[in-house]
């Protein structure tokens, strides 16, 4: 059961240090007192106060937005990717989910794809790579048209908005056995390859970003650690679309390349 509101537990935290990319990493063992109404990230900013006080190098993790938002902030924690409370980045976690005495296991993700930059701190670019190969639809917007103009079937709709909640933050890749990036990139293309805005290029996205996805990540084997650990809760049925439009996009591309 996890503690109560408003009180201060006692953990004992082993923390992965890591002075740069190529160095050898080791874990370090720090006591930390906090209330359980502290958020993780406050967690670690109190840890690095200290470790600041004593002329100590302060832990380096990612933050930006604390909001659940902007997926720099994921960790492994306890060997969970975000922790162990479900639909949560490490910045919505509390302390309250731990007990008094705990040891909390505090780690970087962990895939070939996301090389350690220091510490906690991940180089999460591969991930920027993908979206860079067809994340965007050239229309000309011109002037704001009506909102009935284009319909849009209200179940395309919704499942477009479920893979848009995707934020990046690769928690997917740090659970899967196989460091596959399958669940993002899925999310990402089929929010825009549901949508009527998104066909222009949908058969060239597809192929793009998957490709593109294989040079970083390994293959999807379908154990669906992924989806639960999104904090956004993404559903494996997006793999299943994405599986789909890329064999539909080798067979289009392939006939549309012998016709020029």
């Amino acid at each position: 059961m996890a503690s109560g509101m408003g009180e201060t537990i006692n953990v004992t935290l082993k923390v992965w240090r890591q002075d740069g990319p190529s160095a050898h990493g080791r874990f370090e063992i720090y006591q930390q007192a906090i209330s359980a109404d502290a958020s993780f990230l406050e967690m670690l900013d109190q840890l690095n106060e200290h470790l600041n006080d004593n002329g100590d190098e302060p832990v380096a993790f990612e933050s930006d937005c604390r909001e659940g938002i902007c997926g720099t902030c994921g960790v492994m924690i306890n060997g969970r990717a975000h922790g162990p409370q479900r639909a949560t980045a490490t910045c919505q976690l509390h302390m309250r989910e731990f007990r008094d005495g705990d040891e909390i296991v505090v780690e970087p993700f962990r895939a070939a794809g996301f090389p350690v930059v220091r510490d906690l701190a991940v180089d999460r670019s591969p991930l920027d790579r993908i979206v860079e190969f067809g994340g965007y639809i050239s229309v000309n917007t011109g002037a704001a048209s009506d909102a009935n103009l284009t319909p849009v079937p209200k179940v395309a709709a919704d499942m477009a908005f479920d893979a848009a909640a995707c934020i990046g933050c690769g928690a997917c890749v740090a659970a899967c056995p196989n460091s596959a990036a399958q669940l993002f990139t899925s999310a990402k293309v089929g929010h825009l390859g549901l949508l009527p805005q998104g066909q222009a290029e949908r058969w060239s996205r597809t192929e793009a970003m998957v490709e593109t996805m294989e040079e970083f990540f390994g293959s999807c084997s379908n154990h669906g650690e992924c989806s639960e650990a999104c904090p956004k809760e993404i559903s494996l049925d997006f793999i299943a679309l994405l599986n789909r439009d890329y064999m539909k996009a080798k067979v289009r591309n392939r006939a549309l390349a012998s016709q020029h």
